[in-house]
């Protein structure tokens, strides 16, 4: 059985937890890649990685889409810290993707996604923009983590 996930911030391509490099490190079977999505949100910089704030008013933040086999979602807990019925900066949480795919249009896609608690979101920056690659690069002027 598969599981969807949307990624926003570490574990997309490239980045330092990149979800397809920990797999492989990992001995789990891939990420498949889906496509560009967005969910509702905003995100805030915490210096090396971002955290997302589930909103309703409108406002939404880029990411991917990947389906992943069960054992991966272990894996992508212990990156992010997260540890069920314990205080954690992350939370794995379902959210409704929207998923962007020039051939069939838009359309949603049920998906887990690890928004930060906003109660710890402590000194952490606002982003103006949506995607935080993009935020980091300007941030960092490259293209290196």
């Amino acid at each position: 059985m598969s599981i969807y996930v949307f990624v926003y911030g570490t574990l997309r391509a490239g980045e330092i937890n990149d979800l397809a490099k920990a797999a492989a490190q990992r001995g789990l079977p891939a990420a498949e890649w889906v496509g560009a999505a967005t969910v509702p949100g905003v995100l805030v910089d915490f210096g090396d990685w971002p955290g997302l704030i589930p909103v309703a008013d409108g406002r939404r933040v880029r990411g991917d889409v990947y389906r992943v086999d069960p054992g991966l979602i272990a894996l992508m807990d212990e990156i992010e810290e997260y540890v069920p019925g314990q205080p954690c900066c992350f939370v794995r949480r379902d959210v409704t993707a929207r998923l962007d795919t020039p051939a069939d249009g838009v359309h949603d896609i049920a998906c887990q996604y690890y928004p930060i608690d906003p109660a710890l979101r402590a000194a952490a920056i606002d982003i103006a923009g949506d995607d935080w690659i993009a935020h980091r690069r300007s941030r960092t002027g490259g293209d290196a983590p």
